[in-house]
């Protein structure tokens, strides 16, 4: 995409496309696993001024294209950069794990990041073509334009096709003073914020008086933070063991070893259990229950089942092949606990299900990748002990609005968010402390304390704040043990996410980007 631009007079793509590298980097920072949002910002600053010099020179031809396509060209340049940064590991999986050839594997991630790029070219284009002529005269309504046209390009990859939200901008923020909005807008509602920041910035020219609005959110940011309102109260304490047996994937499901592994550790841990809840990590017991060694998977239900045991939520994969397999979470305990199951209802494309006519590339690659069913999104959470836990597997801690779903009804809304996964497709890589920070956010828009039962990491409790209050050291095997306090109440995004979706968004950027042409048509 790059190399195939004509050189041009005004910004080179290839800065762009630096900071998109930038971008990705401030989501977890190599090395620290810091989110920086701060660069995040100035990141999507260097685009943005590239696309508000186009804005100047409306009928120049830049490098023999338009600005309308030159824009188009930059924006993509900065999201192919900033996806295939933020989800390179994907080479990991696909290469280590998978044994798909190099060259394929690259090849693989760059067109994937590149596909998801479109749609911010996409939007690069369009507020170019619909904020020439004005932009130096409202510098503000061209920023709110800006960031609806980016926040529809964010909503786009994050739903369309089953949805690939990773690495959205917002995540930059966890750490940051826009992570104040988080309650009320979400991650998204975020991204925007930073999106018109960042065009602000760009057509401001470091010059001070322009410079006020973004000290006014700032400072509002900060305020916000400091002595925002409190929308949960406390659901009582807890104790939990969490989990880790830190089996690489490559084993994961060899009977000779991973299998064997994992059945032998994960029977002594909860077995050997003193907690009053224990949670295992995503198919920690990697078998259909039919296909344990006899007595297996009926010697834990006997175990949990008397009186004084503790709870277990473990990961297990169940069905068969007439009614479909689920990758689920099952409850072993006694009374109420009985019977409790959550099926994972957000699935995987590739990895959990076969996208039609792609079988040929899955052939290509040896990994042991299911064909599963959805469980459903209207799941009722777990009640024990006066706690409603609410199970969510791997990858569906990406869609807040879907797990605000279960927020719906006040009263039975749960108190608590059990995530259980499985990542060690990806090695020792960013993808930890991308994970971390996504489930942190969670917890922060939700108002929940989020407990983490992971493979190889990050296992770690959350609290509703989404500070991490204790965690394991990754890729060791160990469990971690401590304490947790559900909440009570619903966050100002809880409740309209989980009465509407993410709708409010998607109209209100829509309703702006109209007004904006329908006043250019004039």
């Amino acid at each position: 995409m790059i190399g195939a631009l004509p050189r041009a007079p005004g910004v080179p793509i290839v800065w762009p496309a630096c900071a998109g590298l930038l971008q990705a980097a401030s989501i977890a920072w190599p090395g620290s696993g810091q989110a920086l949002g701060w660069l995040q910002v100035l990141s999507l600053t260097v685009l943005a001024a590239g696309l508000a010099g186009m804005t100047r020179s409306p009928h120049a031809p830049l490098g023999g294209l338009g600005p309308v396509k030159r824009a188009a060209w930059l924006g993509g340049a900065f999201a192919t950069a900033w996806l295939a940064g933020c989800f390179w590991w994907l080479y990991v999986s696909m290469h280590h794990v998978g044994g798909l050839p190099a060259p394929l594997a690259v090849f693989a991630v760059l067109a994937l990041a590149a596909a998801l790029a479109l749609y911010y070219a996409a939007a690069s284009a369009m507020w170019v073509g619909l904020a020439r002529g004005w932009v130096a005269q409202q510098p503000g309504l061209a920023s709110a334009l800006f960031a609806a046209l980016w926040t529809l390009a964010e909503l786009m990859r994050g739903r369309w096709f089953t949805g690939f939200p990773w690495g959205a901008g917002g995540y930059a923020h966890v750490d940051g003073v826009l992570v104040a909005w988080a309650p009320w807008v979400g991650v998204y509602g975020m991204g925007a914020l930073a999106a018109w920041l960042a065009m602000r910035l760009a057509l401001a020219g470091w010059r001070l008086g322009a410079l006020k609005p973004l000290i006014g959110i700032g400072l509002a940011s900060w305020g916000l933070q400091a002595w925002g309102p409190v929308f949960t109260t406390s659901a009582g304490q807890a104790q939990v063991q969490l989990l880790q047996a830190n089996i690489s994937q490559t084993e994961k499901f060899q009977a000779a070893s991973g299998v064997r592994d994992a059945l032998q550790w994960y029977d002594e841990q909860l077995r050997a259990s003193r907690q009053p809840l224990v949670v295992a990590p995503e198919t920690a017991i990697p078998l259909l229950p039919q296909h344990l060694p006899e007595g297996y998977w009926e010697g834990l239900k006997k175990h949990f089942a008397q009186p004084d045991s503790p709870l277990a939520l473990v990961g297990v994969p169940l069905g068969s092949l007439a009614e479909g397999y689920t990758n689920s979470v099952v409850a072993l305990g006694p009374d109420e606990s009985l019977g409790y199951r959550y099926d994972k209802a957000h699935l995987v494309p590739f990895g959990e299900f076969m996208p039609p006519g792609f079988v040929w590339f899955i052939r290509m690659m040896n990994i042991p990748l299911g064909d599963f069913r959805s469980g459903g999104w209207h799941q009722p959470s777990l009640a024990w002990q006066g706690q409603r836990l609410a199970p969510n597997v791997c990858y569906e801690d990406l869609f807040g609005e879907e797990l605000a779903i279960r927020f719906k009804d006040p009263a039975t809304a749960p108190t608590a968010l059990v995530n259980v996964s499985n990542i060690a497709w990806f090695g020792d890589t960013l993808a930890v402390d991308q994970h971390l920070s996504i489930s942190r956010l969670r917890a922060i828009e939700l108002g929940r304390p989020m407990l983490r039962a992971t493979n190889t990491g990050a296992t770690a409790i959350i609290d509703h704040t989404g500070r991490v209050t204790d965690q394991l050291p990754r890729f060791t095997r160990g469990s971690l043990t401590g304490v947790f306090e559900g909440r009570h109440g619903l966050t100002p995004f809880a409740r309209w996410a989980g009465a509407w979706g993410l709708w409010p968004l998607w109209g209100l950027c829509c309703a702006l980007v109209v007004a904006v042409w329908w006043r250019q048509r004039r």
